[in-house]
């Protein structure tokens, strides 16, 4: 047994006290935002009637490296954090491979996943501007799950537009949001104008993330008190969630480890961009070079089939405009789509990274997902959700091709959460009924052919 352990426990003083943000070290920035009515650079005044003044100005903020974390946020983070970094060794001896597997454990708390990182910081900046609640939308349901936890603590009132199809295929997850207090509504719903305007124009429509965008943002901006908050995409979600690889780096130095290969899910970009963000500051600064690979899935394939253009953040197009790798704000996934990654569009520093060559991407189809997953689960003991997944079934791909070269590459995963709210998704796949979906390029010029003229 190597002298490394199964896992790489931080202790608690050594928990990062600031997020990174990589906007500093980029030589080129990801493209400015654009107001939706003037298509000029959004201000902190454009952003303030929908989001918290402070994370208006995070938002925009692409010139301080590191950011303090307040210790209300840091006093919380202690009851799950630093999270384990876990050497795979069990998955290394079924797979019979030289490389050496690692994952970042963010499911350690009852939200099963990572995003409570930047729910309580969203929740604690709402409860200091003294605002009465927030809204948001959710995919799969991990977002909204962790900030009806984060509103909970914090006495905020908690509003949930949940995409349609994942409010019908993960009732428990919504029952936990509601147990946490929060009012959780199917999008697209008929409670607001833009809800109305959407299932009007798609009949009997599943939804998706940027339907549910639409209705969150107009539920805030028509309640005195209230403001919109995100779980994904965002640059502010992402300067929050680089927690995850500060701990990761961390750890790894403390046994002496260079990463070779760092992989993570991509549906937004929140995990990814938390994950490798460090990572992409050393290589920025040419401190160090990695392969980083960013996985989504077939179905909603941005990076891997989607233009780098100005898009709406949301289908109703009442949202700023942002340049990223999108299918179109209209794209709507499958409804066979099994699990979260379903936004059309991609973080603007995943996107700019991307468009950089700094970070590559595959699009993965859903039963090869699943079947990573359940070898996982079978030899490491965790059910993890169908979003890591992705990364898993890549990482899997990477240590294969080792044990065919015969390189002892390490090889680093985030593993965002855990897959016990799945479970209609993982009986789909045990009885055989789950399928594959692969749009059209004809379907996607289709949504594509209707980008904003910027």
């Amino acid at each position: 047994m190597s002298e490394i352990p199964y896992k790489i426990y931080l202790e608690e003083n050594e928990m990062p006290t600031q997020w990174y943000n990589v906007r500093a070290d980029m030589k080129k920035k990801p493209a400015p935002i654009l107001h939706p009515g003037t298509l000029q650079p959004v201000t902190v005044d454009d952003l303030k009637p929908i989001f918290c003044e402070e994370l208006a100005k995070q938002e925009l903020d692409d010139v301080t490296p590191y950011i303090e974390i307040p210790e209300e946020i840091r006093n919380f983070y202690r009851m799950y954090r630093p999270s384990p970094l876990v050497r795979a060794y069990c998955l290394e001896e079924k797979l019979q491979t030289p490389a050496h597997i690692y994952y970042k454990f963010e499911g350690n708390n009852t939200s099963g996943s990572h995003k409570l990182n930047s729910a309580i910081a969203q929740a604690y900046y709402a409860k200091k501007q003294g605002l009465k609640g927030v809204t948001t939308e959710t995919g799969a349901g991990q977002w909204g799950t962790a900030l009806s936890m984060a509103c909970s603590y914090f006495g905020l009132d908690c509003q949930v537009y949940m995409v349609k199809c994942s409010y019908e295929q993960k009732p428990f997850r919504r029952e936990v949001m509601r147990t946490y207090g929060a009012q959780v509504t199917p999008s697209p719903s008929m409670n607001t104008n833009v809800g109305r305007k959407i299932n009007a124009e798609f009949p009997g429509t599943t939804g998706s993330l940027g339907c549910a965008i639409s209705e969150a943002v107009e539920a805030a901006t028509t309640q005195e008190g209230y403001r919109y908050v995100l779980g994904s995409v965002l640059s502010q979600v992402l300067l929050h969630q680089s927690v995850i690889g500060l701990e990761t780096s961390t750890a790894l130095k403390k046994y002496g480890i260079k990463a070779d290969t760092i992989i993570g899910c991509a549906g937004g970009g929140s995990n990814l961009g938390g994950l490798i963000s460090p990572f992409v500051g050393e290589m920025l600064r040419g401190e160090a070079n990695y392969e980083i690979i960013a996985v989504e899935p077939a179905s909603c394939p941005s990076l891997t089939r989607g233009k780098y253009a100005y898009d709406f953040c949301d289908t109703g197009k009442v949202c700023p405009l942002a340049k990223m790798y999108t299918l179109g704000s209209a794209f709507i996934p499958s409804a066979n789509h099994a699990g979260g990654l379903r936004y059309h569009g991609m973080s603007s520093i995943v996107s700019e990274l991307y468009d950089q060559g700094l970070i590559k991407a595959r699009s993965v189809e859903q039963t090869s997902v699943f079947e990573a997953a359940t070898t996982f689960a079978r030899v490491e003991g965790i059910l993890p959700a169908p979003e890591s997944s992705h990364a898993i079934k890549v990482a899997i791909d990477e240590a294969l091709k080792c044990k065919e070269t015969g390189e002892a590459k390490n090889i680093v995963f985030g593993l965002t959460g855990t897959g016990y709210f799945d479970m209609y998704a993982y009986q789909a796949y045990n009885d055989g009924t789950m399928t594959d979906y692969i749009p059209t390029d004809e379907e996607l010029a289709k949504y594509m052919s209707s980008l904003p003229t910027v």
